[in-house]
């Protein structure tokens, strides 16, 4: 098990998270869900990513969109948003900083995406500040953290635990898990009222599977259990999966 990185907190010891690398299965398997979905991606329509972090997500689709504006609360990451688009040569992706809590964005977007993002907001009824961005008839596509999936993946500050992925923590009753976590986490049945109170409508939502990336070693443990456990990229058992997807419009 790793320990939570320090740097990964702000001066208020609130916990800013690490976006995952361009090459890891968690980035390929969401983009394979947004790629399916042709009523999502238009090239004639403009997105705003919401805590791009380094651009792995919105990079992946700038082909399929006019053009992505991608914000994030600091600039810790800019550097490398910034040198993979020269490097491949993306002109209709920006970077951004700006606050959604506490920032209003001066214009509105067709598209809205925020990925692994909304559990780490002070106040996540601030998700109605993401349906004040979009158009009347803008969709969003969002993801957070599962419950039920047997590990804690942003940490907690237990005694004598510093560990990154604590087992069976996140299970415990929500006074307690947020006590001590370091985000929050969501059930469906929450994340599904958190959006419907604040100005969306489900269109549908998904159980992405836990993509195993935390093996780093491709042994024999990590080839068994993605092929005969998390062997596809969505399932039905709620102890199989690492985030809830979710597709909704603007009311």
């Amino acid at each position: 098990m790793t320990e939570v990185d320090k740097k990964l907190f702000d001066k208020n010891n609130h916990y800013m998270g690490r976006p995952a690398d361009f090459d890891t299965k968690f980035i390929q398997w969401r983009l394979e869900f947004l790629k399916a979905d042709k009523d999502f991606l238009d090239k004639n329509l403009e997105m705003i990513d919401i805590g791009c972090g380094n651009g792995a997500t919105m990079f992946g689709i700038a082909s399929e969109m006019k053009s992505i504006v991608g914000v994030d609360i600091n600039d810790d990451h800019q550097q490398v948003f910034e040198n993979y688009k020269k490097e491949n040569n993306i002109d209709n992706c920006s970077f951004e900083v700006f606050d959604i809590e506490n920032e209003t964005y001066p214009r509105k977007f067709d598209r809205l995406t925020s990925f692994e993002v909304i559990e780490h907001l002070e106040d996540d009824a601030n998700v109605k500040k993401m349906s004040e961005m979009l158009t009347d008839d803008g969709i969003a596509v969002f993801s957070v953290p599962n419950k039920w999936w047997i590990f804690e993946t942003h940490g907690a500050n237990l005694p004598l635990l510093p560990w990154n992925r604590v087992p069976f923590f996140s299970w415990l009753p929500r006074p307690i898990h947020e006590k001590y976590a370091n985000a929050g986490i969501y059930t469906q049945k929450r994340f599904r009222k958190l959006l419907e109170n604040n100005g969306f409508e489900i269109l549908e939502m998904r159980l992405m599977t836990a993509p195993m990336d935390v093996l780093k070693k491709d042994n024999g443990l990590k080839r068994f259990v993605t092929k005969y456990i998390f062997k596809s990229k969505e399932t039905n058992t709620p102890f199989l999966a690492v985030s809830i997807y979710v597709k909704a419009k603007k009311k």
